[in-house]
């Protein structure tokens, strides 16, 4: 117990600190809390809400200068219509309109269950320049089958800032009408130095079911 003792007394100075040495990369398995100024990492969820044969979701709160990083997560958008795309628009008047100019690309890559067709190119049509419109997070070809569905995932940067433009950056596969997995890969940005505080999905034309969550990212 004394060679105990003494070895940890050398860890310490003589005003009672804990020496760097003394410390080292093993986990802390019992600890249940840290102080709020310690940063830990992750992802902190928000908001989910869940569409059933809904117009849209919208998000009007939760979005504000609380995080730099904002993550949306697409899980099973289902459209009530045939050949429609799944589309987004931001708001900086807490949702009352979703017109925000936007400047962004569109990059495919389709593959059929036939195994006849494959492709990967630039989308013109589902790209905006300096528009106001809806963003196309798809092409306008997701189908409506009870088996037939998107999922995918964007992100949205500080859009709190009063200083710069608002990147996103949006990755999506979808089961095509004539039975084609699509993946969509989107990036641009809110042209507005304004802060975003609200966002909303919906289909091009017609209703969809489908969740949306929403994380902060720490």
């Amino acid at each position: 117990m004394g060679t105990i003792t003494r070895g940890f007394a050398n860890n310490i100075t003589t005003s009672g600190v804990l020496l760097p040495a003394s410390l080292n990369n093993n986990s802390i398995a019992n600890v249940t809390a840290y102080n709020a100024s310690v940063a830990t990492g992750g992802m902190v969820l928000i908001s989910s809400q869940t569409a059933s044969n809904s117009a849209s979701i919208s998000f009007t709160t939760g979005i504000d200068s609380t995080y730099k990083e904002y993550q949306f997560y697409f899980i099973d958008i289902h459209p009530r219509t045939d050949v429609v795309s799944f589309d987004f628009n931001l708001s900086t008047d807490s949702g009352s309109n979703y017109n925000v100019t936007k400047t962004s690309t569109f990059i495919k890559v389709y593959h059929d269950e036939a195994d006849t067709a494959t492709a990967l190119g630039y989308e013109v049509g589902s790209d905006l320049a300096q528009s106001t419109g809806f963003q196309r997070l798809s092409e306008n070809n997701i189908g409506s089958d009870a088996d037939q569905i998107l999922s995918g995932s964007m992100q949205l940067f500080n859009p709190a800032s009063t200083t710069y433009v608002k990147h996103f950056i949006a990755n999506s596969n979808y089961y095509h009408s004539s039975d084609f997995t699509y993946n969509a890969l989107v990036a641009g940005y809110g042209n507005t130095t304004s802060a975003v505080n609200a966002i909303q999905f919906k289909m091009s034309s017609g209703n969809f079911d489908g969740t949306i969550l929403m994380y902060g990212i720490v």
